[in-house]
Order: structure tokens, then C-alpha cells, then sequence
């Protein structure tokens, strides 16, 4: 009985071990099994045209082929539907033509770089998405994304050392002059102002623009690519041209007199911001506070004067190229790039000297700016960058610098 007891034992224990070994060894090879599934590649879905045929009839329907074309015998219309003349879009495209180009092949024929142009300029001026530019011009969606970056990146490298190039310390001194001319500002090398641009791509998030501005709203520098979460004061502290101005790397000129001020003494030259930036020496903001005195409000009201242009050329740029006003849908990457190629063009069509795009003065305006500035919280400055806004300040007082419009803005503001 207990042989036979533990015969049985032994048997079902035995029976035990060679199921669980059994379902060990089958799960085992289920996952074997479903690994090599998962890493079976899949067939290649086969594609149903090599060219679609809406694409193949490009040149009978594209946009390219047959509006624009016509409208090169309209130079109002070519305007309206580029922003510029036909003379300025020959010019422009006889400069980027070279990197435009591509090279014919066995297989397809090239899109020519006056349609990679075309297509770049309208994304630009519009802002419509790929696919809308894409149906319009009888092109790939792909086709159009690879058009949009690579032609914005050769707008930027063309035009970068003309449009935009590093200042010389003459480029300086005559950028002060035309400060000091039009907006009774001297020693001022130009207006600092930021910008966000909105994209949305796998997520929202902005990225900052920071432009430095001269008196007649063309873009001197430019610097693309921060986080468009840090304030402008952060993402102008980590710019080259921060960095530049820190070092005195920048070509800037020595100190000089102000005009008809000899007993001030030489005063610095200095870049003109808001309050969203933090006083240095060679970077003036206004007087914070309220129920500042009189003199404090006449040169927050002078320095508001001169830093507009800066706004007025955000406010161009907008108008101008309407990508800006919507979400980017591109990658980070295709946003600097749109936003240097942006700023290169709008230099480019300014190039004429002509004013047409200034935004008028606008007294109210003023009023309302000044009272922000009064509302803005202050920050620490050392003593010489508080030194140098004090010798503005004086000079806008004094008979020598005053302008006979100071006392009505600041009364009305104040009144106000």
C-alpha cells in the first residue's frame, strides 16, 4: 500500500513536471514566434502612379504655368500677388538662380528655380499650407515642403551679406546720424525689439525672434532660434550680439559729444529697448515707476519715440509676409529659416529708401506706451548704466536737445 502510495505520488508528480515543462516550452516559442513577426518586414505597399496624373498635367493647369506667366503683363496685379515688382522678382530671382537649380536626370525633369521661387515667395506671402500651395501648383506636398526650406535657406545666404551685413563702425556712425535726424535721437545705434512666432508642429511651442532695428525700419541684426518662453532680456543676454556688445567685439564707435552739449562730455553710443530688457550701458530702457518727474517722463517719452521703429518694422514684416500672423506648420528647423529668409526679403524690398510702410505717429499711442512704461517693474543697474540714461536725460531737457513737442505729449499723458 505504501509502495504503491508512493508509486502513485511519484506518477503524479512526475505528470506534474512534463505539463509545466510542456506549457513553459510552448509559451517560449509563442514569443519566438510573435518577436520574429515583429520584426519581419513588411511588404513595401506598391505605389499606384510613379507621377500622378493631376501632377503630369502641370503645365496645362499649375498655377505657375498659367496665372503667373499672365500676370508678368500686369504689374499691378504681380504686385498684389507677390509684394514686389516684376523688376525686383527678376533681380532676386537672377541672384538665387544658381542655387536653385538642380540637375536634369533619366527619371523626371527638374522644377525650375523660377517656380522653387514662386512656390517659396507665395508660402511666405500667404502662409496656406503645403497641401493648399501644393493643389495650386499641381506639385507633391513633399515636393513643396523640400521647395519652401531650401529656398528659403538661399534667399537667407544671398542676401545675408547685403541686406544684412556686420556693421563697420561707419555703418554705425551714419545709422546714429539718421537717428539723430529723423528721430532727434544721437548716439543711438539702432532699436531692440522681440518677437514671438507661433508654430505648431507634434506640439505648440514659439520661437523667439530678437532684431535690432535702424531708424528707417530696416533689420540690422537678427538673431532666430531661442525658446520662445525666455524673455527678451534672457534671449538678448545669450545672443551673439548681447555677447558682441559685452566684449566691445561689435565695431562700435568711441564715446562722442552730443550735439550742441559739450559741457556733458563724451556719451556712449547706445541701443534704444522697452522694459522688457534690462538697462546696461549701451542699452537704455525707460524710467520706471509712477508720478515720475517731468524730466524722467520727457526721456521715457523721447526714448518711446525712437524705439516705435522697431515695433513699426514687426508690424511691416507682418503685413508684408502673412506666414507670420498664422501657426507655423513646419519643422524647427524650417522656422529659422523662414524667419531669417523673411527678414532678408523685407530688407531687400526696402532698398529703395521709400516710406511707404511707416506707420504714422500717432500721439495716443505714445500716451499709452508711456503709461506702461510707468507701470513696469524696475531691475538692478550698475551705476555707469544709470550714469549714462541720466546724461540723456539732461539733454533732453536742456535747450540744446528739447524738442518743442516733448512738454504737450507729457502733459497730455500725464493729464490722461
Amino acid at each position: 500500500m505504501d509502495s504503491s502510495s508512493c508509486g502513485s505520488c511519484s506518477c503524479s508528480f512526475s505528470s506534474s513536471s512534463s505539463s509545466s515543462s510542456s506549457s513553459s516550452s510552448s509559451d517560449e516559442e509563442i514569443i519566438v514566434l510573435l518577436n520574429e513577426e515583429r520584426h519581419k518586414k513588411r511588404p513595401r505597399k506598391r505605389r499606384r502612379y510613379w507621377i500622378h496624373p493631376i501632377l503630369k498635367r502641370r503645365e496645362e493647369h499649375g498655377e505657375f504655368h498659367r496665372l503667373i506667366q499672365q500676370l508678368k503683363l500686369y504689374h499691378d496685379g504681380f504686385r498684389r500677388y507677390f509684394g514686389m515688382s516684376v523688376s525686383d522678382f527678376e533681380n532676386l530671382l537672377q541672384m538665387l538662380a544658381p542655387s536653385l537649380r538642380k540637375e536634369h536626370t533619366h527619371y523626371r525633369k527638374p522644377i525650375e528655380p523660377e517656380q522653387r521661387l514662386t512656390v517659396c515667395l507665395r508660402f511666405l506671402i500667404t502662409g496656406d499650407s503645403y497641401h493648399t500651395i501644393a493643389s495650386s501648383f499641381r506639385l507633391g506636398v513633399s515636393t513643396v515642403s523640400l521647395i519652401v526650406s531650401e529656398a528659403c535657406d538661399a534667399i537667407w545666404h544671398c542676401l545675408r551679406d547685403e541686406q544684412l551685413p556686420v556693421p563697420t563702425e561707419e555703418m554705425w556712425r551714419n545709422t546714429a546720424r539718421r537717428f539723430h535726424d529723423r528721430w532727434n535721437f544721437p548716439n543711438c545705434l539702432g532699436a531692440m525689439h522681440g518677437k514671438r512666432v507661433l508654430c505648431n508642429y507634434k506640439g505648440t511651442f514659439t520661437v523667439g525672434l530678437l532684431a535690432l532695428v535702424d531708424a528707417d525700419c530696416r533689420f540690422l541684426m537678427v538673431d532666430v532660434g531661442s525658446f520662445g518662453s525666455n524673455s527678451d532680456g534672457d534671449i538678448f543676454a545669450d545672443s551673439a550680439l548681447g555677447k558682441a556688445l559685452r566684449d566691445g567685439s561689435l565695431n562700435v564707435p568711441p564715446p562722442s559729444e552730443l550735439p550742441g552739449a559739450p559741457e556733458l562730455g563724451k556719451v556712449r553710443h547706445v541701443i534704444v529697448a522697452d522694459e522688457a530688457f534690462p538697462l546696461k550701458p549701451y542699452l537704455l530702457r525707460s524710467y520706471p515707476g509712477r508720478r515720475l518727474p517731468t524730466d524722467m517722463r520727457i526721456f521715457n517719452y523721447r526714448l518711446s519715440r525712437a524705439r516705435h521703429v522697431s515695433e513699426n518694422a514687426f508690424g511691416i514684416l507682418s503685413r508684408r509676409f502673412r506666414v507670420f500672423r498664422r501657426s507655423l506648420q513646419v519643422r524647427p528647423a524650417v522656422v529659422d529659416k523662414v524667419v531669417k529668409a523673411a527678414c532678408a526679403l523685407c530688407n531687400y524690398l526696402r532698398s529703395d529708401g521709400g516710406d511707404q510702410d511707416h506707420a504714422p505717429e500717432d500721439d495716443h499711442d505714445y500716451a499709452r506706451t508711456l503709461q506702461a512704461f510707468k507701470r513696469c517693474p524696475g531691475r538692478r543697474a550698475t551705476a555707469e548704466a544709470q550714469n549714462v540714461r541720466e546724461l540723456f536725460k539732461d539733454y533732453f531737457n536742456s535747450p540744446a536737445g528739447e524738442v518743442a513737442c516733448q512738454y504737450d505729449h507729457v502733459n497730455h499723458s500725464s493729464a490722461s
